[in-house]
């Protein structure tokens, strides 16, 4: 790749990946707010569909899982079309030939169909019309989004099974995903967005132009992401960009666990995690955030922990059935086909290692208290507490031998 952007008189200044150009063009928007959040890169491309699953932290961008799949394609999109409109034109031309076993027939069928899955894309019907199409028949129909979508039905499901499967492969769920970057030339397709929103609760923005008017041309997300990378460093040295992009700088470890807080007043056994630094966050991190106290005023007892994910599944109470009459057993049918109530499902924490406990007394009524940790590259733990306003404060030093278990490269 580097040779033939030689040959073709381009400077290559650094290599970055294509999904983490997508989430870079969108990121690097004036209005966007920078925050810690996972982000999933979704392209059904002509030949290929790939999924990247990324973590941003700080604005650093770390690839947890990839899938690539070459039968989840957009070219199946239009096959589906070629299809439909062959047999169409059999159905009006019971004595002509199969378009789809002619080459000029089936070459002018693949451009048209491409045209006509464009036109759906902003439009609620199109035109399919083609001069001699094969033994100098014209042939001309017509077709709505609706049926494209039921002929598109199993390519759509199929390409939000990968997403999903991609998350999987990450060690997450869906509730983890913040937003999902919908890319490529068949991101423009409304039901290609529908189907993958529908999979993933209502807390994931689909971000993609049929769900955003501010969205970025999927097509272009790569070539925007990677230019605007070449205006951050274009004033670089050389030598500089080599060495900030040396295994050494990118490969550093990372957190297999969130670190956080829980703040207990005397009455309480337990508190309620705050997550302060998150999994997945290259290291060395410095974090601070202010923790509202457990109650009004009084002593305080702070842990810092490691907190784990956990999905919590909260299934609905089966409701009571009535009791059956004679006049209502012609309608148990009826009754046996409504829908049962889907299944709860929250993020909670689990605390899975405790690494300090410091008390704060007599903390003002309605105050609160503001936490900074500092965790090294080699794992060790530099944490202070102190409530907001006061005077002085605490500060807690962990070695990182202690906290090895929770750092991996």
């Amino acid at each position: 790749m580097n040779k033939a952007a030689k040959e073709a008189g381009i400077e290559v200044l650094q290599f970055i990946n294509e999904p983490v150009a997508a989430v870079l063009a969108y990121d690097a928007r004036p209005d966007t707010k920078l925050a810690d959040k996972i982000i999933v890169v979704a392209d059904l491309g002509g030949t290929r569909t790939d999924i990247a699953v990324i973590a941003s932290r700080g604005g650093i961008y770390t690839i947890l899982a990839t899938i690539h799949d070459y039968e989840v394609t957009g070219l199946k999109l239009d096959q589906v079309l070629i299809d439909y409109f062959a047999k169409e034109f059999l159905k009006k031309h019971k004595s002509a030939n199969d378009p789809r076993e002619d080459a000029r027939g089936l070459a002018k069928l693949k451009l048209e169909c491409e045209a006509v899955k464009k036109a759906l894309s902003i439009g609620t019907s199109a035109s399919f019309s083609v001069e001699s199409l094969v033994g100098g028949i014209d042939f001309t129909a017509t077709i709505n989004r609706t049926r494209y979508d039921l002929l598109g039905n199993k390519l759509f499901s199929a390409f939000s099974r990968l997403v999903l499967h991609a998350v999987e492969k990450a060690q997450l769920d869906p509730l983890d995903v913040t937003e999902i970057i919908v890319a490529g030339g068949n991101a423009n397709t409304p039901k290609v967005v529908s189907t993958l929103a529908a999979a993933f609760p209502e807390t994931t923005t689909v971000t993609a132009p049929s769900t955003s008017a501010t969205a970025i041309n999927p097509s272009e997300l790569a070539v925007r992401g990677a230019s605007i990378q070449a205006s951050l460093i274009q004033e670089f040295e050389t030598e500089d960009i080599e060495q900030s992009t040396h295994p050494m700088v990118t490969v550093t470890p990372h957190l297999s666990h969130a670190v956080g807080v829980l703040c207990i007043s005397g009455d309480e056994s337990q508190g309620v995690f705050h997550a302060i630094v998150d999994a997945e966050t290259p290291l060395p991190v410095r974090r601070t955030a202010i923790i509202a106290t457990p109650r009004e005023g009084g002593d305080v007892l702070i842990k810092l922990a490691e907190g784990q994910r956990h999905i919590k599944v909260t299934k609905p109470e089966p409701k009571p059935k009535p009791e059956k009459t004679e006049d209502d057993e012609d309608d148990s049918d009826e009754d046996d086909s409504e829908e049962e109530e889907e299944e709860l499902r929250e993020k909670t924490w689990k605390i899975s290692n405790t690494l300090s406990e410091v008390a704060i007394r007599g903390i003002k009524k309605g105050g609160k208290v503001e936490v900074q940790i500092n965790i090294g590259a080699d794992l060790g733990v530099n944490a202070i507490y102190r409530e907001v306003g006061g005077k002085g404060g605490v500060r807690g030093i962990i070695q990182g031998s202690k906290a090895a278990a929770n750092g991996s490269a």
